[in-house]
């Protein structure tokens, strides 16, 4: 059997819910190692939301198959060295929190990289790194209401209806994946990873 196009290609996941985990999925999937990170004693929120099958979340597993999980805590020293070393053998970092927040944990792009001038840092964020709304915090039916979408979708005008899947979420997982695989390929060209910022409202205006 040949091998997947993405076999040899390490991914560090430390995404949660939706968007990023989507994407990791997706690039488990074509063949990449994921290596999820969780938080001690609770782990992804999504392991908690139903509905249970054997005790065991449906909605999770949905998004997490083929990854591999590891517990750490990345507010504890020794843990952010553990992560470190992680990342110097990694491809990809894949994240989806608030920007800033593994800037704080002294984890962002900038510091990563110089450990590994080689990473793609996916970040997959509400409104992107930069700009007047970059701190906000977004979910799904927001993007999908500040996007128009809201608008053109339901029985009748003024009956702005949501989507019923997550749409805005897993718009921005595709988006992200594109652009992992696009700094990716141009990786081979230059030898150098690069920062790769993927806004939910862009990827739902672009649709």
């Amino acid at each position: 059997m040949a091998e997947k196009p993405l076999a040899g290609i390490k991914v560090i996941d430390v995404s949660r819910v939706l968007a990023g985990p989507y994407a990791t999925m997706l690039l488990a999937d074509m063949g990449a190692e994921v290596i999820k990170i969780e938080r001690p004693g609770q782990g992804d929120d999504s392991r908690n939301f139903g509905p249970f099958i054997n005790g065991k979340s449906a909605y999770f597993m949905s998004v997490n198959r083929g990854k591999k999980s590891v517990v750490l805590d990345l507010k504890d020293p020794e843990d952010r060295e553990r992560f470190k070393d992680l990342i110097r053998q990694a491809d990809v970092l894949v994240e989806n929190f608030r920007p800033g927040a593994m800037e704080r944990l002294g984890l962002g792009y900038d510091s990563l990289s110089a450990l590994n001038p080689r990473l793609i840092y996916a970040a997959c964020s509400g409104f992107g790194q930069q700009g007047p709304y970059s701190l906000k915090p977004a979910y799904d039916i927001i993007i999908q209401a500040m996007s128009g979408l809201m608008s053109i979708t339901g029985p009748g005008p003024g009956q702005p209806t949501r989507v019923g899947t997550s749409i805005a979420d897993l718009v921005a997982a595709l988006f992200t994946v594109i652009g992992i695989l696009a700094a990716l390929n141009d990786r081979n060209r230059t030898g150098l990873g690069q920062m790769v910022d993927v806004a939910m409202l862009d990827c739902q205006l672009a649709l």
